[in-house]
């Protein structure tokens, strides 16, 4: 299933926008329209933070899950991730009824581009997570302030997950273990409300433009951290392009509230750049981690000194339309915004679905693209000067708690299964979709083309929703 964008040239400043929304099933089988292996190269939309690989769940005792007057066990627990660059995170579910796959790339993100945005009870978890098990190692502490009788490792993580599970999914879940019931249900008793936590590292906004032989920006930083390095654009030596201060001095290093500028020389070609901050830093206790693929929402129980890093980027021209590009999950809507920003003398025009729209100079519009729950998607974005921005990702705003939960087999080093949620048939790439046998494609071609033929007719009469903002800057 897709929806192709229309594309044709019209004039100088003219942007041609191509975006395709795919199901899982034609993502895992390698249909991607529009794509190239330029585009394919390109990050998933990212406000920055930690980038990190599942290796599974570690430690963990059994819950008995109850779905539709059936009961179920299920393991409950630690999750253990490794980071890019160096560093561990402690996470747990927060997506009961999704699949894990042992592998999974997970990126840093906000709560509202999650379940978690449209969760009255988000807040409770986040205390959870602070009054427990890892981040209360005390566990005989624990056991005396909850009354629960000796606490293991296991057991305390089970009793905090099913604690959280209750929030997150509404869930009907009690742990096994008599000790870790006793600890979910005085967390889920005594559960306050904390705001959620700031991104471990940020660069707000991601994307900025303007004219050719001026200091480009602001870009502000964002972090928990002492101190970040700055890392100037891959070919600055040869271009000319430096990361300043206001005032034009070079900058290497930044701190929280830095605010950086690209400082382009009048002679630079019309192009684009980006400047990368890196940091090592702890992830702040209740920062989500949300799969690039169809895997468990994750929450940070836990990390240890972690290599994180955000990137901005710059587009520059000596005149006419000059796009700053940037797309962001609307979980409100079950969709993308897709966000251009004109800081040229002329204006910026893209076509949409047989549509055109304009952005003046000084002017910026958001385009919001329906995207199915679960649905992978990926939007390519050419424009002036030979600007090309991909944004990919799999749309995952909500929890599903009246779907019966399957369990996948063993887990490696443990008893338990992976998780609950689905099966899995092995480790998924960092750009791979999601396994065939996830979605059920292998069995259901003829339905999967059917449905496909029927929303190619849906799509092309349907009129995507469109709406101008003047602040593009949301902040993570």
């Amino acid at each position: 299933m897709f929806a192709g964008f229309a594309v044709r040239r019209r004039r100088r400043g003219s942007v041609r926008l191509l975006a395709t929304v795919v199901t899982s099933a034609l993502v895992a089988g390698g249909f991607i329209a529009g794509a190239s292996a330029a585009a394919a190269d390109e990050a998933r939309q990212h406000q920055g933070g930690a980038a990190a690989t599942l290796n599974g769940l570690t430690t963990f005792d059994q819950a008995v899950l109850q779905v539709d007057g059936e009961r179920q066990e299920v393991p409950a627990g630690l999750f253990e991730m490794t980071v890019d660059g160096g560093g561990t995170l402690k996470t747990y579910c927060v997506d009961l009824h999704n699949p894990t796959q042992d592998g999974s790339r997970y990126l840093e993100t906000s709560w509202d581009q999650t379940s978690l945005g449209g969760n009255k009870d988000a807040g409770r978890i986040g205390w959870i997570l602070q009054h427990s098990y890892p981040q209360v190692d005390d566990l005989v502490g624990l056991a005396k302030a909850a009354g629960t009788g000796p606490l293991t490792a296991g057991t305390a993580a089970a009793g905090t997950q099913v604690a959280i599970w209750r929030y997150s999914d509404d869930a009907q879940v009690q742990a096994l273990d008599p000790a870790a019931e006793k600890l979910a249900d005085w967390l889920e008793k005594k559960a306050g409300t904390v705001a959620e936590p700031g991104a471990s590292l940020s660069l707000l906004p991601g994307a900025v433009s303007g004219p050719a032989g001026t200091r480009i920006g602001p870009v502000t930083v964002r972090t928990g951290a002492d101190r970040v390095s700055v890392a100037p654009p891959a070919d600055a030596a040869a271009s000319g392009i430096r990361i300043t201060d206001a005032r034009g001095r070079p900058v290497v290093s930044a701190t929280d509230g830095s605010r950086l500028y690209f400082d382009v020389p009048a002679k630079a070609a019309d192009g684009s750049a980006a400047l990368t901050v890196q940091a090592s830093t702890s992830v702040p206790v209740g920062r989500v981690l949300a799969g690039t693929t169809k895997s468990q929402t994750q929450i940070l129980a836990g990390s240890s000194q972690s290599t994180v890093s955000a990137t901005a980027t710059a587009t520059w021209a000596t005149a006419g339309a000059i796009p700053a590009l940037s797309a962001r999950k609307d979980c409100v809507e079950g969709a993308v915004d897709v966000t251009a920003t004109n800081k040229g003398d002329a204006p910026f025009a893209f076509e949409l679905m047989g549509l055109t729209h304009t952005v003046l100079a000084g002017e910026s519009r958001t385009v919001t693209v329906p995207v199915a729950e679960d649905q992978a998607y990926e939007f390519t974005i050419n424009g002036p000067g030979g600007l090309r921005k991909t944004f990919t990702g799999i749309l995952d705003c909500r929890t599903t708690g009246s779907t019966a939960v399957a369990l996948a087999g063993p887990q490696s080093g443990g008893p338990g299964p992976l998780s609950a949620g689905g099966t899995s048939s092995g480790p998924v790439s960092a750009d791979d979709g999601p396994d065939l046998a996830e979605t059920g494609a292998s069995g259901a071609t003829p339905m999967i083309a059917g449905i496909a033929l029927a929303m190619l007719v849906i799509g092309g009469a349907a009129v995507f929703l469109l709406r101008k903002k003047k602040d593009t800057g949301a902040e993570d």
